[in-house]
């Protein structure tokens, strides 16, 4: 039996029906699985990334077939080889969410402050769209994060209220707690 490799799939291309479709039916008949997934339609290209897991030798045939695959699907296609996640069994999760009127530099501002802080960001949301009623553009960032041991909640609560008073944004951190959803 081969070992188990895993790889990072990413495509992008012009938005159309069955590209989900068309990416497992280039893993499965491989025997490869897909672990997780992030996909969107941003503009009119549709963009995915995927964990895939294989057998060793299987990782190899299917970056092999990428390259003809891109002209079939009309894609740009990248694959890389990785590790088997792992839980951080040494953080804490949170939820951070930003919302307020869209204006340059919101998650630049927001970002630098969890940088400084040294926490990872495990997944992040971005969203603008029009406010009920006005239209007024609306910024909306949602983000899961990862509070480290030597993380002061008490010193990142007062930086993020110090740019929620700068740039008049509503910012709402909490802990995540696992199987609950929003």
């Amino acid at each position: 039996m081969s070992a188990q490799a895993f790889a990072v799939l990413t495509a992008i291309g012009p938005d159309r029906v069955g590209i989900v479709d068309d990416l497992s039916r280039l893993i499965a008949p491989l025997g490869g699985n897909i672990e997780e997934s992030k996909m969107a339609i941003l503009g009119g290209e549709f963009a995915v990334i995927m964990l895939v897991s294989l057998a060793a030798p299987q990782l190899e045939v299917l970056e092999g077939v990428l390259p003809a695959q891109e002209k079939a699907l009309g894609l740009r296609l990248e694959l890389k080889p990785t590790r088997k996640p792992v839980a951080n069994l040494e953080g804490r999760p949170y939820s951070l969410e930003t919302v307020s009127l869209d204006t340059p530099g919101i998650l630049l501002a927001v970002t630098a402050v969890l940088k400084a802080h040294r926490i990872n960001i495990e997944v992040m949301e971005t969203l603008t769209q029009p406010a009920p009623w006005t239209g007024a553009p609306m910024f909306r960032m949602r983000a899961t994060i990862i509070l480290g041991p030597t993380i002061s909640i008490l010193q990142l609560r007062a930086d993020l209220a110090q740019i929620e008073a700068e740039r008049d944004l509503d910012i709402t951190l909490r802990p995540a707690i696992a199987g609950l959803s929003e």
